[in-house]
């Protein structure tokens, strides 16, 4: 699609990543500095126990290197907490690798049983001990938008406008636009203020 001024990756499983992938991210400008990756975890046992092809540290190190390639690089990702057999350690395993990775964009989930899976056999973390710790890594993901937001002030952001007066940044940021830019376009917009889940743009 050559005529696209964007593209965004998503859903990325690392164990995928290849050498085009990391010179595709390096070279092609169209690509966004924003990777949406499915993780699940951050402790090996609960990796292993789910069947993913990575490894916490391998999840680190892939960060890093895109992060080298391209600075400016903003990750997100899917995190589930409460998997069978999670104990109390295994998922502060996982709210650090919040951090370590350098995580923003976090899409949580408690785990849900799916009947005749290999999970559904395993002994299982109670309900709300799952919601408790959804509830305590969406909270890392908020503080760590609020953070990434407040950097992002005084800045200039190109923003897609997707509806009337909001748009998306480079960065996935949600970007509150002026009401005169149609729906569709693109535009450099001077970034004057966050509300902590937001940023406020004007024109550049």
């Amino acid at each position: 699609m050559p005529d696209l001024p964007r593209l965004r990756i998503t859903s990325l499983d690392i164990a995928e990543a290849d050498e085009s992938l990391y010179r595709a991210f390096a070279e092609e400008e169209r690509l966004m500095p924003h990777l949406h990756l499915s993780l699940q975890a951050g402790d090996a046992m609960v990796l292993k126990r789910m069947k993913r092809r990575h490894t916490p540290e391998q999840a680190i190190a892939f960060c890093d290197l895109m992060r080298r390639l391209r600075p400016d690089t903003v990750f997100g990702a899917d995190l589930i907490a409460g998997f069978p057999t999670e104990t109390d350690v295994m998922f502060e395993n996982t709210l650090q690798h919040v951090a370590d990775c350098g995580l923003t964009w976090l899409h949580v989930f408690p785990y849900s049983e799916r009947p005749g899976t290999p999970a559904a056999r395993m002994p299982a973390v109670e309900k709300p001990l799952r919601k408790e710790r959804a509830q305590r890594l969406r909270q890392a993901g908020d503080e760590a938008v609020a953070r990434f937001l407040a950097d992002r002030v005084g800045t200039t952001a190109q923003v897609l406008v997707e509806a009337e007066g909001r748009g998306r940044s480079e960065h996935f940021a949600p970007v509150t636009t002026p009401d005169t830019l149609p729906a569709g376009s693109l535009a450099d917009l001077a970034i004057t203020s966050s509300d902590g889940t937001t940023l406020l743009a004007e024109a550049a």
